[in-house]
This record gives C-alpha cells, sequence and structure tokens, in this order.
C-alpha cells in the first residue's frame, strides 16, 4: 500500500475505528466489573453498549468521527457519561423503533487523544438504526471544534501511536 503525501504513513493507517473498552471512571477503578452495582448491556465491556456502576455513573456508548483531511476518518467509539434515568430510557428503547429519535446529552467520560476533552458536554444522536448514536455538537469550544472541523493526519495519528501499551482501547 502506498504511503499518504502528507504525512508518509501508509494510506490503510488513516481510516481508524477505535473501540474504547470502558468509561475512563470505571477503567480507573480496581475492581472494574466486580464494583457494587455493576451492570453492563452485553457479556462483555468491549461488546456493551451500555454500563453502569454504583457510585460511579452511568454510560453509553457513542461514536465521535474525527475527520482528517483528505476525506479520511478516526471514529472513537467511545463513552458518555449520562444520567441514570436516561440511561433507563436508552436500554427500554434501544432495540425498539423509538430508537431513531433518540437524542440524549452527557459529557465525555473518555479522553479522546490529542486532545483530552474529558467531561466535555456533548449531545449525540442516532444516525442509523445499526450503529451507536453519533456525538454532534457541543458547547465546549474545543469538542465542538473536534466535531466541525478536519484536522491535520500527523496530529491525530500520532496521538493514536503514541497511546501507552495496554491502553483500554483497540483499533478494529
Amino acid at each position: 500500500m502506498a504511503d499518504c503525501p502528507e504525512c508518509g504513513r501508509p494510506i490503510d493507517a488513516h481510516n481508524r475505528h477505535i473501540r474504547l473498552t470502558y468509561p475512563d471512571p470505571i477503567a480507573m477503578t480496581e475492581d472494574r466489573e466486580n464494583a457494587d452495582g455493576f451492570w453492563m448491556s452485553h457479556a462483555d465491556a468491549k461488546t456493551s453498549v451500555m454500563m453502569q456502576a454504583q457510585g460511579i455513573g452511568a454510560f453509553m456508548r457513542a461514536r465521535l468521527p474525527v475527520h482528517l483531511f483528505g476525506g479520511y476518518t478516526v471514529t472513537y467509539d467511545l463513552w458518555l457519561s449520562i444520567e441514570p434515568a436516561d440511561l433507563q430510557y436508552v436500554s427500554q428503547i434501544w432495540d425498539k423503533p423509538e430508537y431513531m429519535q433518540l437524542v440524549v446529552e452527557g459529557v465525555l467520560a473518555n479522553a479522546v487523544p490529542p486532545w483530552g476533552l474529558l467531561q466535555a458536554p456533548v449531545r449525540a444522536r442516532v444516525r442509523d438504526r445499526r450503529h451507536t448514536p453519533y456525538c454532534d455538537f457541543s458547547k465546549y469550544n474545543d469538542l465542538a471544534r473536534v466535531i466541525a472541523n478536519e484536522w491535520a493526519h500527523e496530529e491525530v495519528l500520532a496521538a493514536l501511536d503514541a497511546q501507552e501499551p495496554g491502553h483500554e482501547g483497540h483499533d478494529h
């Protein structure tokens, strides 16, 4: 495969999907799935789309597409911290027609390389029944810029490559 003329990286390294395993507040605990009052929507954290832990919070997955120059996209499949009542509602409509109208407000529950953005307020809405909601608006200027703008390859891809081994995210 050819190398990118902008950044020198292989072209196939540009369109990436990063699925973060846990919300950062849960990843920072020793117990994770063994925490008091822990619940997740599927058999493991990597496949779950909803998660809750007593005293830590309620979380749901959302997608944050980051557009790179040249039409490439790095999509973070991350976690939003939402109100417990919102999580209950989301779990009730997940497999129903009402899911297509879902709009949820929360804050990012994962840091997003290279910007950080942990706890940035965000709105997410469903675009496709087969996907988790997409982050589409933030009143926090830095996150609003990430959502709206295109980014230099090296700025984003270098931050992903610099993540420590054992980071809770993975490409797929």
